[in-house]
């Protein structure tokens, strides 16, 4: 086992049990699809690569570990004593205690829609507090360091370093001697520097080195060296540290706060492809207020207690909004787990002018499809994700939205059908001139119609509809002549193979028309738009008949096979869309089968009937259109359990087994799709009364206006709340999963 493994805090943290579980592994810093680190057992990126993470704390002399497992020869510490841990929407805090000193970290990745340049910088905060428990005073000192295995998942490669003292700040960067742009290997980017900083205040040091050297130090003296080890060398070649100390003084009973900013930068960050086949290299959208990496780390540091604030109100927020009386309670736990992930799958990104210039009205995102594909912006994997986009701010999804509609509007992708990704290898968003893409014609099509149509319903904003007019109508007529009974093709479930005649597929397909009958309407376009409607509502009469089941009893999985049967997920979009195209006969029938079926499987109902294997979002969806409450709560309490039980310590993992609870090996984990989960949200709000509606133009929008913000304090008893929850681990059990890629 490596010395500077972030290990699991059960092992070092003392865990009492508070009897609410936590979903299989916690989020530390959640910020992009390269920079997501997680506390699990052993802390693993995404493929089972560990991060290198330590902390210590000295109390009157005596030292103890709140972080990692070190290994350190000839020291003596002790092991603090963990109490609780509460896991918000944007925040992880973790309360211990060191002998008569209790320990709060708060672990703060932003989550700020409404700010694209916060929202962009792929930096996370760790904020340290102590205060006495015993009425006396004490010497602290904090400790805490970073290893070279953040910037690859080989660690044989080479990494060199540097350490920045002036101005304001101390920055510690490091990288890998040779770097590969835009060029990702297992899920782990080989381009760009991290960075560990800290404000340059009294009684902080510094010290980078072999770890087992650097941790001595502090352990044995309370204190770092100011030096650098300048023997640049591999990630595993004793093990290179960079590390901050912060002495605290005395403390009493009042909470005395260190603050560290740890980060991932690259640039660029993303290559796409422009009309007439060039390429464009964007970066990441904060670079459009900041001139300089080390401006913005002081900014960020200096910016603090605003962004704990901000993000406290949006954490109520979300409270409000999710822990609705209407809704299933376990319900807002799902969703505080979901908004991270979601977020840390995507990019926003912005493009630079004939002068080099940043063109801040060049607001453009990309989303990565984490451990399944790596495809870059994958239109089904947007639409699973959809909701989060449409609660937050639907800005970002229309930036979503842009690059798709932007590469096919230029002619270059030859099929009369919407492309499934921009690319087979994120971040290369290279898009397919030959039309070679994953074949899934009616899915991409409609999800195209579906997502632009709630886009500017939610944000009143038409100009999607207005500029991609003749696309949109392109894909709708395909529609028309393919989606009643669709060929042989892939659905959102990859998986579950290629298949004809799928009802829910086909489905989708009619509810895109009448979405395209709709955006007809709201640019005065009568002819198109009753067109369009006519067509839906005879396919819906007709797809109900060949969907049918010969007992009446359900829908089939596809036409003609009574027997098969599979989760309609897909009215979602009907709900969402408030096109009312489906008849609510669908709903009756599918919800009295889908209660009948539930009671078989401990953990939710299966995507088909010949499997036992399920998606939480589409589990969620279903629970967010059933006209059951009884069967939404099992729903619901189903994901619940199955992402308490202990089973994975997996990143939020979306694929399982409704029978067992097993989760996927190595597959479908830490994906963005999770923003899926908010489903139930945007649909108990109505678009004129969603506070987080944004402006016409399209780029920013007004922030949550929480009922009440509540306040922060960085205290004990106040991070001790009533959402306090116990740390569940258990080993990776595997299930065999085919046909992944």
């Amino acid at each position: 086992m490596l010395p500077s493994l972030l290990y699991s805090f059960i092992l070092y943290f003392g865990l009492v049990s508070c009897g609410t579980p936590t979903p299989q592994s916690i989020p530390l810093a959640v910020r992009s699809p390269y920079f997501s680190a997680w506390l699990q057992a052993p802390a693993n990126f995404v493929l089972n690569n560990t991060l290198g993470w330590a902390g210590f704390i000295n109390v009157d002399g005596t030292s103890y570990v709140w972080m990692g497992e070190p290994n350190v020869p000839n020291t003596r510490f002790n092991k603090t004593v963990q109490q609780s841990v509460t896991i918000t929407a944007t925040q992880s805090t973790f309360v211990m205690t060191a002998g008569p000193v209790a320990l709060t970290i708060i672990f703060l990745s932003p989550v700020e829609p409404t700010d694209l340049v916060n929202q962009s910088f792929p930096f996370a905060y760790m904020a340290m507090s102590a205060k006495a428990t015993d009425g006396n005073s004490h010497k602290v000192r904090l400790y805490s360091d970073i290893s070279g295995e953040w910037l690859s998942g080989n660690d044989d490669m080479i990494m060199n370093w540097t350490t920045s003292t002036t101005g304001d700040t101390i920055i510690h960067q490091s990288q890998l001697e040779n770097q590969t742009a835009l060029v990702d290997i297992n899920d782990r980017i080989q381009q760009g520097s991290s960075y560990f900083a800290s404000l340059n205040a009294s009684g902080v040091t510094w010290q980078t080195g072999q770890d087992i050297v650097v941790r001595a130090q502090f352990i044995n003296n309370s204190v770092l060296l100011n030096t650098e080890d300048n023997k640049f060398r591999d990630i595993n070649d004793d093990w290179p540290v960079l590390a901050i100390s912060h002495d605290l003084g005395t403390v009493s009973n009042t909470p005395q706060t260190a603050v560290i900013a740890i980060g991932l930068v690259r640039d660029p960050v993303i290559e796409y492809v422009t009309a007439g086949g060039g390429t464009q290299n964007r970066s990441l959208y904060f670079w459009t207020r900041f001139s300089s990496i080390e401006d913005a780390i002081t900014t960020f540091l200096g910016d603090y207690d605003n962004a704990l604030a901000r993000a406290t109100k949006f954490d109520a927020q979300v409270v409000t909004d999710a822990g609705n009386a209407n809704l299933p309670p376990n319900y807002l736990s799902l969703v505080e787990w979901s908004i991270r992930q979601a977020f840390g799958g995507i990019e926003i990104t912005v493009s630079k002018d004939s002068t080099g210039a940043y063109n801040s009205s060049d607001a453009t995102a990309f989303l990565k499809e984490i451990s399944s594909s790596g495809r870059t912006s994958t239109a089904d994997v947007i639409f699973a994700a959809w909701p989060l986009f449409l609660y937050t701010n639907p800005a970002i999804g229309k930036a979503l939205l842009l690059p798709l509609l932007e590469y096919q509007a230029t002619g270059q992708y030859p099929n009369k059908w919407a492309c499934h990704d921009l690319g087979p290898a994120y971040p290369q968003a290279l898009g397919y001139p030959k039309g070679n893409d994953l074949f899934a014609p009616v899915e991409e099509s409609a999800d195209m119609l579906i997502m632009t149509l709630s886009y500017a319903q939610k944000s009143k904003d038409t100009s999607l509809i207005k500029t991609y007019y003749n696309l949109l109508q392109q894909w709708a007529q395909y529609l028309q002549e393919n989606t009643l009974t669709p060929s042989s093709q892939y659905s959102a479930d990859v998986f579950a193979g290629m298949l004809p005649n799928q009802t829910n597929l086909a489905m989708k397909g009619i509810i895109a028309l009448q979405a395209m009958s709709e955006m007809a309407t709201m640019i005065s376009d009568s002819s198109l738009s009753s067109t369009y409607a006519t067509t839906a509502k005879t396919y819906v009469g007709q797809w109900q008949t060949l969907a049918t089941a010969a007992d009446d009893l359900h829908l089939t999985y596809t036409y003609g096979n009574s027997s098969s049967w599979g989760l309609l997920y897909n009215l979602y979009a009907d709900k969402l869309l408030q096109t009312n195209i489906i008849p609510g006969s669908i709903y009756d029938t599918q919800s009295s089968f889908y209660s009948e079926s539930q009671n078989n499987n401990q953990f939710g109902i299966p995507l088909n009937t010949w499997n036992t294997s399920a998606l939480t979002g589409w589990e969620i969806w279903m629970a967010a259109i059933v006209n059951d409450s009884s069967l939404q709560a099992s729903l619901i309490n189903d994901v619940y359990q199955y992402l308490t039980d202990g089973r994975s310590t997996a990143p939020f993992p979306d694929l399982y087994d409704t029978v067992s609870g097993d989760t996927a090996p190595l597959f479908y984990r830490n994906r963005p799709v999770v923003g899926g989960n908010l489903a139930l949200l945007v649909l108990s709000q109505s678009s004129s009364s969603n506070p987080n509606t944004n402006s016409s133009s399209g780029t920013s929008s007004s922030p949550p206006s929480p009922t009440s913000t509540g306040g922060h304090s960085s205290s004990v008893e106040t991070l001790a709340s009533a959402r306090t929850v116990s740390v569940v681990f258990a080993l990776v059990i595997a299930v065999t999963v085919s046909a992944l890629f």
